[in-house]
């Protein structure tokens, strides 16, 4: 009896093609790069300290490496991009010396992703954003920036296109502020994308958004529990935004956890990262009414072609 067939032995992944590789590679952050990859074998590395690996640089804090460590790799992951960086996200960790290190170096970025960056000042987000005028896509989620950083972004960055000012909702107390969407309204006319996930801006600031930015075609304003969407300003959201995400829409395709905290107490200004509202009027806050309630769920920058740009 002939023997069964025995299954193919594994690839052999230090013989894989350099473009095979290099796919492979750019699936990882950076920090896998830094950390693992660039050590398997010597043509690896080779791979991994070319400077068009280092065109998107994603750094991303996991809790297993120090701030500082980070830091120094993120410096490092910029070096290697050799100016050539267009794509950088960073979260949970950095400060203002390391957001000027990746303007300084690499100021033809068309996109910066920043959450949860604590330690990143208005002073710190300004300055970079004086020496990034290419920059197309900005997203500030759970950062703390006061309105006139987010003018000085807007005056300093003309060709932006897509903007997430993202923020953490608490119960109480019920705060109402316009700033950030006057602030957007006056600086970021060229605006096609954008996401107000927990603002506290009203109507008010809706307005001005809807009068300032003509080319809006996405916005996204869940849990803005300030806006009310009936009458003649829902109608005007229908009619002028394609896609349009309510305040009590659905977030289960939001990527951070939009659960509505308790109250938290804060210094006298309150960051943009935090929002807070008064839900005890739930059932007669939102008026479905009048206006259709059947909207677009999709959140894909490539139909704006930002795509192209990396």
């Amino acid at each position: 009896m002939a023997a069964p067939d025995e299954p193919p032995p594994p690839p052999d992944w230090l013989e894989l093609p350099r473009d095979i590789a290099t796919t492979i590679l750019l699936k990882l952050g950076a920090v896998e790069i830094l950390t693992t990859a660039e050590l398997v074998c010597t043509d690896w590395r080779a791979l991994c300290l070319d400077s068009t690996m280092w065109q998107t640089i994603d750094m991303r804090n996991d809790g297993d490496l120090p701030d500082d460590d980070l830091a120094d790799m993120c410096c490092r992951a910029v070096d290697r991009s050799d100016g050539g960086c267009l794509d950088l996200n960073i979260e949970y960790f950095g400060d203002d010396e390391l957001l000027q290190y990746a303007a300084d170096w690499c100021n033809h970025i068309r996109r910066l992703r920043l959450v949860d960056c604590g330690n990143i000042s208005d002073e710190g987000l300004c300055e970079a954003a004086s020496k990034l005028p290419m920059l197309k896509v900005l997203e500030l989620s759970y950062c703390s920036f006061s309105k006139e950083a987010i003018e000085t972004v807007g005056q300093c960055c003309p060709l932006l296109k897509s903007f997430k000012l993202n923020s953490r909702v608490y119960r109480c107390p019920h705060i109402e502020c316009d700033d950030e969407a006057q602030a957007i309204a006056k600086n970021m006319h060229g605006l096609h994308h954008l996401q107000l996930f927990g603002n506290k801006m009203t109507n008010e600031g809706l307005k001005a958004i809807l009068d300032s930015c003509p080319h809006l075609e996405y916005l996204d304003l869940r849990q803005c529990f300030n806006v009310y969407m009936g009458g003649d300003l829902g109608r005007r959201c229908t009619e002028q935004i394609k896609d349009l995400r309510n305040p009590y829409d659905p977030t289960d395709d939001y990527e951070f956890d939009a659960a509505i905290l308790d109250d938290e107490s804060f210094d006298d200004d309150y960051p943009s990262g935090f929002s807070d509202i008064d839900l005890s009027d739930y059932d007669n806050y939102y008026d479905f009414s009048d206006y259709d309630d059947e909207f677009s769920d999709y959140d894909d920058f490539s139909v704006y072609g930002f795509e192209e740009d990396q």
